[in-house]
């Protein structure tokens, strides 16, 4: 496996997007995925949420991820800041920030940096707590940098090949089939789009969160899978100290990947946050 080459960049990161337009001039929801994800995760979501809302949804591969620059650093000050900046020269001056783990990480972190950029925050399957104990992604991590694929070959057979040297560790085929969605090929060989690297060097920076003694004041929903243990009653504390207008709420039938596993009830909670909260709150 050809691994790929990480460069420095430690200010400025220009990310990968897909803008879906809608018909209001409401602040657009603005998607952020997770760990070892992309933002094509999100078509038929981003898609649904402009039908139901109106609303303009913006996509965003995070560095290191999908189609966005590799670089040495990833932490949740960093990917922010890369949010931040990729808002300002979309001339969006609000959103509605979606992030799911990791993107629910930077998402936290932006808003309470910044809270004026975002008009409300939704978290999915993450607090501001570290991350439990017994998440698998250092297991994925060590599971990808030991697949070899060697030589030329069909997609289907890299990807076949690529399953089979993941399932000692993965045994989870859903999951296997998540983490192959960034075997990539270039030119005669195949690679993994993640930087996996860079990854693992900050793994225990991703998997914990910021300290803050600011809170962000705006509405916020922290959207849970029911047979998930990433939210917890554990977290409640940290995310009243840091989300004073935050409600907690569980989606039945899903674990992690909320959105995939449980789609219809995700985009129903979604829309049902932003139009309450819409008469709640001031905008």
């Amino acid at each position: 496996m050809v691994a790929v080459q990480a460069v420095l960049c430690t200010v400025t990161v220009t990310l990968s997007y897909d803008l879906y337009e809608g018909r209001t001039p409401d602040p657009p929801l603005v998607l952020l995925h997770g760990l070892f994800g992309s933002k094509s995760n999100f078509q038929s979501i981003a898609r649904a949420l402009v039908r139901r809302t109106g609303r303009k949804v913006l996509t965003i591969d995070a560095r290191n991820h999908g189609s966005s620059p590799h670089c040495d650093v990833i932490t949740y000050s960093e990917m922010s800041a890369d949010v931040c900046r990729l808002l300002q020269q979309l001339q969006i001056p609000s959103c509605v920030l979606i992030g799911h783990s990791m993107g629910g990480k930077t998402a936290m972190t932006l808003a309470l940096q910044k809270p004026h950029l975002v008009e409300r925050l939704v978290s999915v399957d993450i607090s501001p707590s570290p991350a439990v104990p017994q998440t698998g992604f250092p297991r994925y991590i060590k599971a990808m940098q030991c697949v070899q694929l060697e030589g030329k070959m069909p997609r289907s057979a890299a990807r076949r090949l690529a399953e089979e040297q993941l399932r000692a560790t993965v045994q989870e085929p859903s999951v296997r089939q998540f983490l192959l969605t960034n075997l990539v090929q270039e030119n005669d060989h195949f690679k993994w789009r993640v930087n996996l690297e860079a990854i693992a060097n900050h793994l225990p920076d991703l998997l914990d969160f910021p300290e803050f003694h600011t809170t962000y004041p705006g509405p916020a929903l922290f959207l849970g899978g029911a047979n998930s243990p990433y939210i917890s009653s554990e977290n409640y504390p940290d995310i009243e100290r840091l989300f004073p207008a935050a409600s907690v709420e569980y989606i039945q039938g899903a674990g992690h990947w909320v959105h995939a596993e449980q789609t219809q009830d995700f985009l129903k909670a979604i829309c049902s946050f932003i139009e309450t909260t819409s008469h709640e709150y001031p905008a």
